[in-house]
């Protein structure tokens, strides 16, 4: 058994690199991976996980020695079991192939974890392969699996340029929504304040037209008041003179 490792860095955040994965292929660099079919996936909401396989189409040249153990099917299928965890922020897929494992079993695991040393711009990929032949002879043993080695290394440095190229174009793409966004909010924002001023405007107008009239409706019903307790208050006084006149007089002629 042979293993195989890389790590590498790529200068985007984990949550775009993560959503970004499900868009890697095709690209322009990998073009061995000629077909992804998502065959299952499913959500776990109480843990904030989700789970996906997918059986991966690889189309690759191989050398003519192994051709005649594999028949010259230069066409491979890889199953790959992918698990997303948003709360821990890691992206875990594992994968082995089911062409040829009577002859090779490759188990791969590939975790996308945020950047120790940049965790909110940039992530950290760590990628493992277990390679095992199997034949009659461990000489060709040995040949199979440095074999199998190389092209992963050769591979890896392909998935990294053309998983490189898809982030650029997504960011892009991403970054240009984004300021259509903005530009839409700031236009719907603009509008719904030039809005709320209006109806605030034409609030208050009415509101103060409304109060004029109240205060000038008080002024009447006071003024009306006023008058009326002023001209009972005279008529009161008038008369009240009158008795006290007429008292005096009154008392004055009976003296006589």
């Amino acid at each position: 058994m042979k293993i195989f490792t890389s790590e590498q860095q790529f200068d985007y955040s984990w949550e775009h690199v993560s959503a970004a994965n499900w868009q890697k292929y095709p690209n322009e660099v990998s073009t061995h991976v000629v077909a992804v079919d998502v065959l299952r996936r499913e959500f776990y909401p109480d843990t904030g996980i989700l789970k996906t396989e997918r059986l991966i189409t690889c189309k690759q040249p191989i050398p003519k020695w192994l051709s005649c153990l594999t028949g010259g099917d230069n066409k491979s299928f890889v199953r790959e079991v992918s698990t997303v965890d948003r709360n821990n922020k890691t992206l875990t897929m594992k994968s082995c192939n089911m062409t040829y494992n009577n002859l090779l079993k490759v188990y791969e695991t590939v975790v996308y974890t945020p950047d120790p040393s940049d965790p909110l711009n940039k992530t950290k990929f760590s990628q493992t392969a277990e390679v095992t032949a199997y034949a009659n002879f461990q000489r060709i043993c040995d040949k199979i699996e440095d074999w199998s080695v190389e092209r992963f290394g050769q591979n890896a440095i392909k998935g990294k340029q053309g998983f490189d190229s898809v982030l650029k174009k997504l960011d892009i793409k991403w970054n240009s929504t984004i300021d259509e966004l903005t530009d839409k909010t700031s236009v719907v924002l603009k509008e719904v304040t030039e809005k709320t001023t209006v109806v605030f405007d034409d609030m208050n107008a009415k509101t103060s037209k409304v109060l004029e009239e109240v205060n000038n409706k008080t002024n009447e019903v006071l003024n009306d008041t006023t008058d009326a307790i002023n001209e009972k208050t005279q008529s009161v006084l008038t008369i009240l003179t009158r008795k006290v006149k007429e008292g005096i007089f009154h008392k004055g002629s009976g003296n006589n």
